[in-house]
C-alpha cells in the first residue's frame, strides 16, 4: 500500500484560508483533516474535536513536554500544534492528509515529512487583507494590526512553499488548489 501524502496549507490570517479549505474538503471527502491543538478561544460556530481541540494553556504545555507534537508554535499570542502520532498513523495507511497549518508549522512539517505538499494562499494585496480582517468583526483594531504585520513576516515564506495561490476570487482559488490536489494524488482535479 502506498503512503498517505500530506498536503499543508498556509497563508495569513484573513487570507481566506478556512473558506478554501472548507470547500476544498467538500470536492475531496476522502482527504483526511488534521485536527491541530490550541489554546485559543472558540470562534462562531467552531466545534472542538472538528475545527481543533481546543485545550488550556498547561494541558498544551504538558503535551509539548511529552513531546506530542510534530510541531508548535505560538501565534498572535496563542499557541498552536500539530499531533505527531495521528499523522503518522494516517499516511502510514495510505489516508491523504490536509493541514491547515502557520508558515512556521508548515516549514517544520516539511522537515519531518520531506514528500508534503506545502501550498502558500495568497492575499490579493495587503490592503485587501486589512479590509477583509477589519470586516471579518472577529479581532480589536490592536489585533488587527498586529495580523497585518504578521502576514507581511508570514509572505516572506512564501518561496519556501512548493506552490502559492492567490486567493482573489475564492472560487478561482478553489478551482487552482482542487486541480493541484487531484494531480498530486494522481488524478485530475475534482
Amino acid at each position: 500500500m502506498n503512503r498517505g501524502r500530506l498536503f499543508v496549507i498556509s497563508a495569513p490570517s484573513g487570507t481566506g484560508k478556512s473558506t478554501v479549505l472548507a470547500r476544498i474538503r467538500e470536492r475531496f471527502p476522502d482527504i483526511a483533516f488534521s485536527v491541530s491543538c490550541t489554546t485559543r478561544p472558540c470562534r462562531g460556530s467552531e466545534r472542538d474535536g472538528v475545527d481543533y481541540h481546543f485545550v488550556d494553556r498547561e494541558t498544551f504545555e504538558d503535551m509539548v513536554k511529552r513531546g506530542e507534537f510534530v510541531e508548535w508554535a505560538e501565534v498572535h499570542g496563542e499557541f498552536y500544534g500539530t499531533p505527531r502520532t495521528l499523522l503518522e498513523q494516517m499516511t502510514a495507511r495510505g489516508q491523504d492528509v490536509l493541514l491547515d497549518i502557520d508558515v512556521q508549522g508548515g516549514m517544520a512539517i516539511k522537515g519531518a515529512f520531506p514528500d508534503a505538499v506545502t501550498i502558500f494562499l495568497v492575499p490579493p494585496s495587503l490592503e485587501e487583507l486589512k479590509s477583509r480582517l477589519a470586516n471579518r468583526g472577529t479581532e480589536s483594531d490592536d489585533q488587527v494590526k498586529l495580523r497585518l504585520e504578521n502576514a507581511r513576516r508570514e509572505m516572506s515564506y512564501r518561496q519556501n512553499y512548493d506552490y502559492s495561490i492567490v486567493n482573489d476570487r475564492v472560487e478561482r482559488a478553489c478551482d487552482e488548489l482542487a486541480a493541484l490536489i487531484g494531480r498530486m494524488r494522481g488524478g485530475g482535479g475534482a
